[in-house]
């Protein structure tokens, strides 16, 4: 499974803001946010919905997900 977020892009968009910015009108620490951005954690939904309103944009906008990359993603769930 690999999600990936275009939030360092919409930071940027978004008159340069900072991790440290984002992270406070999000409500967690900017190691957190550093995180996310990098891949190297998923944030729980409520974080993720908090993260898309900070920049008043839909989910899809910030986090997409590119399905199960372990194996050959051609399975339908339930076959």
């Amino acid at each position: 499974m690999v999600i990936r977020n275009k939030i360092r892009r919409l930071r940027f968009d978004h008159a340069e803001m900072t991790q440290q910015q984002l992270a406070d009108k999000v409500g967690v620490t900017r190691q957190t946010i550093n995180a996310i951005e990098l891949g190297k954690y998923s944030p729980s939904l409520d974080v993720a919905f908090r993260i898309a309103a900070a920049f008043g944009v839909p989910l899809e906008e910030v986090f997409q997900y590119d399905g199960d990359r372990r194996g050959s993603g051609t399975s339908t769930p339930g076959t």
